[in-house]
């Protein structure tokens, strides 16, 4: 029996509740709405209990981790599926944040393996619509020694030493483990990560959870995470030249560029061999082409492009595409 060519994946969203959430994710990305406190929508994920689900073709029902379990390296890439074998290795989301997120910091991946058993978190993020005035918190305005940092912690004085930074669709930002870092309110994006779900909540406003309780601090575990020095590369400045990709971030965990096609352009989408491609909408849609057919996506939907296509075309209606890969 011929086996079935793979194709460009469409997966169902993992929509997750949260008490800074709103409803963005429903009015400006077409989410389904499920209340009205949606912080998050998980696009592709390889996440120990929150795998994706694939929404269109013959692979509709099956999900990502089954997947790679069966494909391999012709979904993911030779030299992906040697290095992470059945892992897929990166998380990417929509986030909206209704009200401002804690206070956080993500651990590197030595200290998460030898905590927790898992990679860290490393994270890019793309703004794609702020409210004006909306912020987001990156680092310290200063070098600061632990002593200081926890003495302002103790006082609740942390936000005085806090870099914030206004924000705007079109801003892009790296944050790498050991920023402290947090998303303002009125703030929608795309982010890309590794595949870990490690977070230490270092301050949260003094605020209840769902539950009614004040949410879990993580003081101790966040102490040796914390990159105390002056950061002052977190801002991605980028030039954005329309038809070709733009590069935002090369790093070991994910490479990101940013892609503006205008209006009837015909886009030959590079693919190799070693390594799948994920593209995320945040602006217009777009059709993709390849051999076999065709798959239509529009601002909020992500698709994952298998590493062992070739010939794929994207033939734009204007559109900005953010093209992940490793």
């Amino acid at each position: 029996m011929k086996e079935e060519k793979l194709y460009p994946l469409k997966f169902s969203p993992i929509l997750k509740t949260k008490i800074w959430g709103g409803e963005k994710l429903h009015s400006v990305l077409g989410k389904e709405r499920i209340g009205n406190q949606i912080g998050e929508s998980w696009e592709i994920s390889g996440v120990d209990g929150d795998f994706s689900v694939v929404e269109n073709g013959f692979l509709k029902g099956e999900n990502l981790k089954d997947l790679i379990l069966k494909y391999k390296e012709k979904l993911v890439g030779r030299s992906i599926y040697a290095r992470f074998k059945e892992k897929f290795p990166l998380l990417v989301k929509f986030i909206d944040a209704k009200e401002k997120l804690s206070v956080q910091v993500h651990p590197d991946d030595e200290l998460a393996s030898k905590r927790h058993g898992t990679l860290g978190k490393t994270e890019m993020w793309y703004i794609v619509q702020a409210d004006p005035e909306a912020k987001i918190i990156t680092g310290f305005q200063n070098g600061i020694s632990k002593e200081d940092y926890l003495s302002h912690l103790k006082n609740e004085s942390l936000e005085e030493i806090l870099n914030k930074e206004s924000v705007k669709s079109g801003d892009a930002f790296f944050i790498k483990a050991g920023l402290i870092h947090a998303i303002g309110a009125g703030v929608l994006l795309a982010e890309i990560q590794e595949t870990s779900d490690i977070t230490y909540r270092i301050y949260d406003y003094n605020r209840e959870g769902i539950d009614g309780k004040q949410r879990e601090l993580h003081t101790q575990l966040a102490l040796d995470t914390i990159d105390y020095s002056n950061n002052d590369d977190y801002k991605i400045r980028y030039s954005l030249e329309e038809n070709k990709l733009n590069s935002l971030v090369d790093c070991s965990y994910f490479s990101t560029q940013l892609l503006h096609l205008k209006e009837d352009y015909n886009f030959k989408l590079p693919i190799n061999n070693d390594c799948f491609v994920i593209l995320m909408c945040v602006e217009g849609s777009t059709l993709i082409e390849y051999e076999e057919g065709k798959e239509e996506i529009s601002v909020g939907e992500s698709i994952l492009i298998p590493a062992n296509l070739r010939e794929i075309t994207i033939s734009s209606k204007n559109c900005k595409l953010l093209h992940v890969t490793i």
